[in-house]
């Protein structure tokens, strides 16, 4: 495939302030992108709109800013519906295989980290380049710094209103993604326009975000800030087991990220601080063969010496281990493998990596993504009540989903 030349996809049409177009999409991130690119291909007449300065900013700042463009292990077990089957057309029909295809037709190497999850090697911004050069190549239409100021249905045709004139659409797709990261430019135009025609909103909140704490809780968590430990971590029966992190405001890290989409407030939180250890045991070997040795040295061979410390402090347990029974060796053991916690909340969508909750399925077609009671109407991505774990699952259903939408319009 050759490069296409440079052009400047945001330029204005000349011809006029108002055109008529097969369909106008609302949001240049992943799932816009790919609808676009599908949909001009196959001949469509396509305007893609984004209010930013630049496109697929989310896209440039994930994995580290080498982007998790992808996950290799994608079934519809790795996301969080009211609606749990919508999902599985969409996926099946466009699997991670064909996204690694587009990505080394351009030639963007690739690794694998753990559990499936793929990363450039290299930035970001090549999977933005490649998603735009496609566009180019395609035919279809970018223009950013676009404002939406209004979006109705005359007739057959949808009208958009903008900061820079007026635009007519056969159809009209939303993927302005969900409220996650409000600096990135996240905003709750896609449920407004869901609303205004009558498609249901599952409540939102912030998922795949850290956790906060107390300042009573944060008295003894403080000095641990920086700390990262492999737990697993528990929420009712959904468990997750990945890298933890102590912050100056809470927990965060995979882990504590993954489960944070399925906690509730006021619902606690147990964490194995040692999932592959067996505390009382070691500490019961220890007073044995090493009598005199302190107990916070001895736990510090499963735990990171600070936090082992921390441990031992937090629930008064000093000494040297032969002058500790059983009852306090349990203690200990308890404080490591079943750590309950109770946040006081989450960092909410400041940091949020995606939305929970968004556009009710149950009135979209899973295989078109468009609205069932508004022919044209179309919703992908995030601005759906589709949420995928951490580890590039919320890529692919970017992906999969405007594949679905780009072939239907």
């Amino acid at each position: 495939m050759s490069e296409p030349k440079p052009s400047n996809l945001s330029a204005p049409n000349p011809r006029s302030s108002s055109d008529l177009w097969d369909a106008v999409i609302l949001g240049a991130g992943a799932a816009g992108l790919m609808t676009a690119i599908v949909a001009a291909r196959r001949g469509k007449r396509v305007l893609l709109l984004d209010h930013a300065k630049k496109p697929a900013e989310k896209i440039r700042i994930s994995g580290g800013g080498r982007c998790n463009f992808t996950n290799i292990g994608t079934t519809e077990k790795n996301f969080l519906s009211h609606n749990p089957r919508f999902c599985i057309s969409a996926l099946r029909t466009f699997k991670p295989k064909n996204f690694i295809a587009m990505v080394e037709a351009h030639g963007i190497a690739w690794h694998e980290k753990t559990l499936g999850q793929l990363f450039c090697d290299d930035s970001a911004q090549q999977i933005i380049d490649m998603l735009l050069a496609e566009l180019r190549q395609a035919g279809g239409t970018l223009r950013l710094e676009t404002v939406i100021k209004g979006v109705e249905k005359r007739g057959d045709l949808f009208v958009i209103e903008t900061n820079k004139g007026t635009q007519q659409a056969h159809s009209l797709v939303v993927a302005t993604g969900g409220k996650s990261i409000p600096k990135m430019g996240a905003t709750g135009l896609g449920y407004d326009i869901a609303q205004q025609f009558n498609v249901p909103i599952i409540p939102t909140r912030a998922a795949l975000v850290p956790f906060t704490f107390s300042d009573a809780q944060k008295s003894w968590s403080d000095p641990m800030a920086g700390l990262s430990v492999d737990a697993r971590v528990c929420v009712g029966k959904k468990s997750f087991r990945e890298g933890l992190l102590f912050t100056h405001r809470g927990l965060s890290g995979p882990s504590i990220l993954q489960i944070s989409s399925y906690w509730q407030e006021g619902v606690p939180v147990i964490i194995d601080l040692a999932p592959d250890a067996n505390c009382f045991d070691t500490l019961a070997v220890a007073r044995q063969e090493h009598p005199k040795q302190d107990v916070a040295t001895i736990l510090s061979s499963i735990l990171p010496k600070r936090l082992a410390k921390a441990v031992c402090e937090r629930d008064h347990i000093h000494g040297h281990i032969a002058q500790l029974g059983d009852k306090a060796l349990r203690k200990l053991d308890d404080a490591v493998h079943r750590w309950t916690v109770t946040p006081i909340g989450t960092e909410g969508y400041r940091t949020a990596e995606v939305t929970l909750g968004g556009v009710d399925t149950k009135a979209i077609s899973s295989k078109t993504m468009q609205a069932n009671e508004t022919p044209g109407l179309y919703f992908i991505g995030e601005v759906l009540d589709v949420t995928g774990h951490l580890g590039g699952f919320n890529f692919q259903w970017a992906w999969a989903s405007g594949y679905a939408a780009g072939n239907a319009l």
